[in-house]
């Protein structure tokens, strides 16, 4: 069973990315992807290509997921949670669920 990849939208703050590389998490971010300024179904759809589980503080994603259960899964938080709760919050996921287990699934920290 594999673990569970992130990718990151552009609103996610660099800190929780650096936080969970150091944590030994494979986190692909949109601007590293080359793919700044992608739309929302765009970034849906290379998350869903690359066998990624989106993690994003952007409320469109919910949208989509409520309309297509083809992705490899999301995780949502608001944006007034800290850093290190977003960062604790997705380690639980990644130390706990397997990426099979997100399929079509949303998270919500």
């Amino acid at each position: 069973m594999a673990k569970v990849k992130f990718y990151t939208d552009e609103n996610v703050s660099r800190a929780v990315v650096m936080g969970l590389r150091r944590r030994g998490v494979d986190v692909l971010t949109v601007a590293e992807a080359g793919n700044l300024g992608a739309s929302d179904e765009e970034i849906f759809r290379m998350a869903r290509d690359a066998e990624r589980v989106i993690f994003t503080q952007d409320d469109d994603f919910l949208r989509l997921a409520a309309t297509a259960s083809d992705h490899r899964g999301i995780v949502f938080t608001a944006q007034e949670n800290t850093v290190g709760e977003i960062i604790r919050g997705l380690m639980l996921i990644h130390q706990v669920l397997e990426a099979e287990e997100m399929v079509g699934q949303v998270e919500f920290l």
